[in-house]
């Protein structure tokens, strides 16, 4: 899956274990500009470098895996997490003021009509 958004916020690198890390990204993603959402995605392991060049107000688009897991408590309830888990992050060219395209340059027209004194045997 793929989304387009504004970096809002990059977390430290958290090491949950000897052997784990992961990382939180924040993004703004706005489909209607009125109500932005701040969507939560987790870089692991080595994907956490993927962050380190990011910072607030980037144009990205982020590349994730959708993951959900249920847990059970001790009063045997059971509830249900998702995560987005980064694998790629690409950077938006900043299109705003970037400067217009030039104009494609086209050859001259040919002239198709027919010589002084020649005859035009086409029906039309």
């Amino acid at each position: 899956m793929e989304i387009k958004g504004k970096v809002h916020e990059i977390g430290a690198v958290q090491q949950v274990s000897e052997t784990f890390k992961k990382r939180d990204l924040i993004i703004e993603y706005a489909e209607n500009p009125t109500y932005p959402e701040y969507i939560r995605f987790e870089a692991l392991q080595d994907k956490t470098a993927l962050l380190d060049s990011l910072k607030a107000g980037d144009e990205i688009e982020v590349s994730f895996n959708l993951r959900g897991r249920p847990w059970t408590n001790k009063e045997g309830v059971t509830s249900y997490f998702n995560s987005l888990v980064v694998w790629r992050v690409t950077a938006l060219a900043n299109t705003a003021g970037a400067a217009p395209a030039a104009a494609p340059q086209y050859a001259a027209p040919a002239d198709v009509s027919t010589a002084a004194g020649e005859d035009d045997d086409l029906p039309f």
